[in-house]
């Protein structure tokens, strides 16, 4: 039976399920009897507590004091955080970070969700991870770019899937997304001042690597990925890119 991806927040447990169209897929565990159809169930994701102090209230921040954040990143301001090998950081934003975001091996970030459009805020100093589980980040502003490099597989992590989710955002400076190996990736929406590379992800989802409807002032760069870059079922648009587009996203409309 041909499956795609997952299926919307609030199902039971399915056979074939499908992702709607430009979200990322909820929390889920994948399963198979034996080698029969994949088997999708809903989760809620296992966390502890964020410490490192309460977040400062507007007017109060400390730029440099650093979080340690393994459970919720309640709405306030913050100056460096960090999630650390094998944690699991969720916000709902919205959040403030001056001293820049930093995912460790096998840790999952989540800010916001595109189920709630709105401002959840902005991260000064960039994002940067490596081999993190998951990374997913939603309407905010990220000044100083995105580096994420490696990933921990597909399965793991607080939902038991994988998945990286760069969608609606603003970001001044490059992004560098490569050799991702989760479940699914998106690269969605995005508003893009600096050069994009998203290079040599591979994905278990047959419907990963959708890398649309963003607007890049500067290049795109899309090699080695697979499956290849895609517009799958997020119904998106042409990447507007200023400069040029090369590799696989050089023939995705």
């Amino acid at each position: 039976m041909h499956c795609h991806g997952f299926q919307p927040k609030g199902y039971a447990t399915t056979d074939c399920a499908s992702r709607p169209s430009g979200r990322s897929p909820p929390g889920a565990r994948v399963t198979s009897d034996d080698g029969g159809p994949i088997r999708v169930e809903k989760l809620e994701p296992r966390v502890g507590a964020t410490s490192g102090g309460p977040p400062r209230p507007p007017g109060k921040e400390i730029h440099h004091e650093e979080t340690t954040c393994s459970g919720e990143l309640a709405p306030g301001s913050y100056g460096k955080v960090v999630v650390p090998e094998g944690a699991a950081c969720l916000s709902e934003g919205p959040v403030t970070v001056h001293g820049g975001l930093f995912v460790g091996s096998g840790a999952t970030f989540v800010l916001g969700s595109d189920e709630a459009p709105g401002d959840d805020g902005t991260i000064t100093g960039g994002v940067r991870a490596v081999n993190a589980a998951s990374v997913q980040i939603h309407f905010a502003t990220i000044n100083g770019g995105i580096d994420i490099q490696g990933g921990s597989g597909p399965f793991g992590g607080p939902f038991e899937i994988t998945w990286n989710a760069i969608e609606d955002n603003h970001i001044n400076g490059s992004v560098s997304i490569e050799g991702y190996n989760g479940f699914w990736f998106g690269f969605i929406r995005n508003h893009v001042n600096g050069s994009v590379r998203l290079n040599d992800n591979t994905l278990l989802d047959e419907d990963a690597n959708e890398y649309v409807t963003n607007v890049i002032h500067g290049s795109l760069q899309c090699v080695g990925n697979s499956p290849e870059a895609q517009t799958g079922d997020s119904e998106g648009q042409e990447n507007q890119v200023t400069g040029a587009k090369t590799g696989q996203c050089a023939k995705l409309h």
